[in-house]
């Protein structure tokens, strides 16, 4: 937090400095200005603590708000809280954002086939992938991998390269921890065949439409292949696009939509007493 503080600070708040006078205490009020999940009230409360500003939260990270609610209460000298107003505002902004549209995509799956899990992607802001990822989950969405560690993701790329999806599979197999699973992401019916009758733990159908997904699916099935994996969509899932695919009897649906491609939460600060 004190890096994000540092981003912003420069040399100094010149403004409130010239126009502030230093023993000035402010009372503030964070305010929401529509209705949405709240997220990054834990983090604000950081920044504020940094600046020795009382900080006193009206809700929890992952509570829903309506347009005008009270977020959280300040009380300190007015230039700590304007020196942290746009820091803190902006992460909870964006992360207030993520975990809205998360939880719209999340309550929408849960109407339309309860099983499957909606995660997000490695698509992120560098240096913000955490807070962004802790969004998703506060949205009640599956943060997916944090980091290239976590997992063996077989992607199109290190195919073109192995150029066998059963070859790339038992490589990964011997060269990896038994404590990792391995994914591969698939393009067709023939290489979801191939990926599940190598022993790979997920296998992911990258850029199918719905019914080439579907007929994926049915090709598992007759083989005896479909339980024993689990199936995960991803690449072009949009909320306009996404109904048909929760059609599906698929487990997981990623989408970098939910980060990438969201509106923050509109929140302001305002001074109320000084």
């Amino acid at each position: 937090m004190l890096e994000f503080l540092e981003e912003d600070l420069g040399w100094g708040d010149i403004t409130t400095n010239a126009l502030i006078p230093e023993e000035t205490i402010a009372e503030a009020r964070i305010i929401s200005k529509r209705d949405g999940i709240i997220a990054g009230v834990e983090e604000a409360g950081i920044i504020y603590k940094i600046l020795n500003v009382d900080f006193k939260p009206l809700v929890k990270d992952g509570e829903r708000v309506t347009k005008g609610q009270t977020v959280a209460e300040l009380t300190g000298p007015a230039k700590s809280i304007l020196l942290g107003e746009r820091t803190a505002l902006n992460i909870m902004m964006r992360m207030s954002g993520i975990a809205t549209e998360t939880s719209k995509i999340v309550d929408l799956a849960k109407k339309i086939n309860p099983k499957i899990r909606i995660a997000c992607t490695r698509k992120t802001t560098p240096g913000f992938r955490y807070f962004e990822k802790k969004a998703v989950a506060l949205g009640g969405g599956d943060t997916h991998r944090f980091r290239l560690d976590d997992m063996v993701l077989i992607k199109d790329n290190h195919l073109s390269i192995v150029g066998d999806v059963r070859r790339a599979v038992s490589q990964a197999r011997l060269r990896s921890s038994f404590t990792k699973k391995i994914e591969v992401e698939v393009v067709d019916a023939d290489q979801a065949f191939e990926a599940a009758d190598a022993g790979a733990d997920i296998i992911m159908f990258d850029n199918m439409s719905p019914e080439e997904a579907k007929k994926a699916l049915e090709i598992l099935e007759k083989r005896g292949l479909r339980e024993k994996v689990l199936i995960e969509l991803s690449g072009g899932i949009t909320p306009e696009n996404v109904e048909k695919y929760m059609a599906l009897d698929v487990d997981i649906i990623s989408m970098g939509y939910i980060i990438h491609s969201i509106r923050a939460l509109d929140l302001s600060l305002d001074l109320i007493k000084h």
